[in-house]
């Protein structure tokens, strides 16, 4: 087949209405090689961030869908099949997706590929929804049109008055319904001021902020929630507050009601609290590297002048001081690399570099501080990256330690790189204790660390987020999968350098 002819088709695939991906079974997780325009339309996702990915990472946490294990059997048996399943776009939006996928066989009969059709049917489901939730909704009222009076009245102002936060209900003509006390204190106005009104129009409009205004509008038809939406808003008489917003429909004995409750944190103190942290961090971090670097030049002296005679543990006991001032030396030197990427002035270096020697590079000193533990590396790319080498060495470097680290009752770490069209993947797979759901939303977090790893294993939780913003620097993608005792897998891609770029 000619390069014209493989133009020809990769455009026709570009200017079909359907998403399109081509994954690759030969590869360990059957990554994403190739998606057309219409996918990253249908998803959000740029092509930068699909390639590499397993297609189950649009199903993101909703994995009890029986489809998942059909698409799973078909996959492994080489089988074609269609399914309806529910996906989530970047932003977390619920769609619905007709999947046919279909294998591709070499001259052996070997599946080597899969190619992947969907057709977005949300709306198709969702007038199947409203025409059910029609039907339901008329047999219900008929049946308990006083008990719901009833229970609307108790249920709500019993929540609303007890909760310790700003709470809100709305209609669905998004009229303040009820208000509770915390909410009329905290912005300094009365019951009266506020219930039988509009939301955005409480305070002379004060409440009506364009990006929150058209996410809550979009609870009721697509019943997806405003989950952490931060608002700065200055008001007149409180002055400028920082507010943390979720917003969700209710739901009452399993049905959805048209009502919209609202919660509403003030976060302006935390802010401000992180921020004086930050400030800290930056000084301590600098004020300390100086004094530090003298004391290492000092313990370096001693070393080249240990007195003659001198036992056994003299220099011993210099060697373990001139160690942890070593690791004291990376701390702060993470903690530095944290503010300097709070504050957008971490530098990069970018040079033309090979990638697998890099990794390979990397491996080995890892291997040979580490001795008990098996370290394999499997996998070429034959490509050269541009970027800043010291730095994706420290990402390798923290993603294997990690997986040592975090991993007490094993001792196997696998590195595997591979080609996924135009970006490398890199991949760090260990067989410890995992990371559950929670936990891996926040992973990449500064300072997060999982509840149960807090008291066993010391650590300030920076690592992972250094690591996922020189990735995200370097135009690539981090991520990871785990399950709870079956090991976690670390994952990121690079962009390949071009041919121009090497000339």
């Amino acid at each position: 087949m000619t390069d014209n002819n493989i133009d020809i088709y990769i455009q026709a695939l570009d200017s079909a209405n359907c998403g399109i991906v081509i994954t690759d079974n030969t590869q360990p997780d059957n990554p994403i090689i190739y998606c057309n325009k219409a996918f990253e339309t249908m998803t959000d996702y740029s092509y930068d961030e699909i390639i590499g990915h397993n297609c189950r990472f649009l199903q993101a946490q909703d994995r009890s869908q029986s489809e998942r294990q059909f698409l799973r059997e078909c996959i492994i048996n080489g089988d074609e099949c269609r399914v309806e399943i529910r996906n989530y776009k970047k932003n977390g939006n619920l769609f619905w997706n007709e999947l046919f996928i279909s294998p591709v066989k070499n001259k052996e009969g070997k599946v080597t590929h899969f190619i992947g059709v969907q057709n977005d049917i949300t709306e198709r489901k969702r007038s199947e929804h409203e025409l059910l939730a029609e039907k339901s909704s008329i047999e219900r009222k008929i049946r308990e049109r006083t008990k719901e009076l009833a229970e609307k009245e108790v249920f709500l102002s019993s929540i609303i008055q007890t909760v310790r936060e700003s709470l809100l209900v709305l209609d669905s003509d998004y009229k303040v319904l009820s208000a509770n006390n915390h909410f009329l204190n905290s912005f300094k106005v009365t019951s009266g001021d506020t219930v039988g009104k509009i939301l955005f129009e409480l305070g002379n409009n004060q409440w009506n902020i364009g990006p929150f205004k058209e996410l809550l509008m979009k609870i009721l038809p697509t019943n997806n929630p405003v989950v952490d939406y931060e608002v700065e808003h200055d008001f007149p008489y409180i002055g400028k507050k920082v507010m943390l917003v979720n917003a969700y429909r209710i739901e009452f004995e399993g049905q959805y009601k048209d009502r919209i409750l609202i919660a509403i944190e003030d976060i302006t103190e935390k802010k401000e609290i992180d921020r004086r942290k930050d400030d800290f961090l930056s000084i301590a971090s600098h004020e300390l590297k100086t004094p530090l670097t003298t004391i290492k030049g000092l313990i370096q002296l001693l070393q080249r002048m240990v007195p003659e005679g001198s036992s056994d543990k003299y220099t011993i006991t210099l060697d373990k001081v001139s160690l942890y001032v070593d690791r004291l030396n990376i701390l702060i030197s993470d903690l530095l690399d944290t503010s300097k990427i709070q504050s957008g002035n971490i530098e990069l270096h970018k040079e033309p570099f090979k990638i697998d020697k890099t990794i390979t590079d990397t491996v080995e000193n890892l291997s040979l501080a580490a001795p008990n533990h098996k370290i394999s590396l499997s996998g070429s790319t034959q490509s050269d990256v541009l970027g800043d080498e010291l730095q994706i060495s420290q990402v390798i470097n923290n993603l294997i330690s990690n997986a040592i680290k975090y991993s007490p009752g094993s001792h196997d770490v696998e590195v595997y790189l591979s080609k996924v069209g135009n970006f490398v993947k890199i991949s760090v797979k260990d067989y410890g204790m995992g990371i559950n759901a929670q936990d891996k939303a926040k992973i990449f977090e500064r300072f997060f660390r999982a509840r149960d790893i807090q008291k066993k294993f010391p650590g300030l939780g920076i690592g992972l987020y250094i690591s996922h913003e020189i990735i995200v620097n370097h135009n690539g993608t981090l991520w990871v999968e785990s399950e709870v005792g079956e090991g976690s897998t670390f994952s990121f891609t690079l962009p390949i350098m071009k041919n121009d770029e090497n000339e």
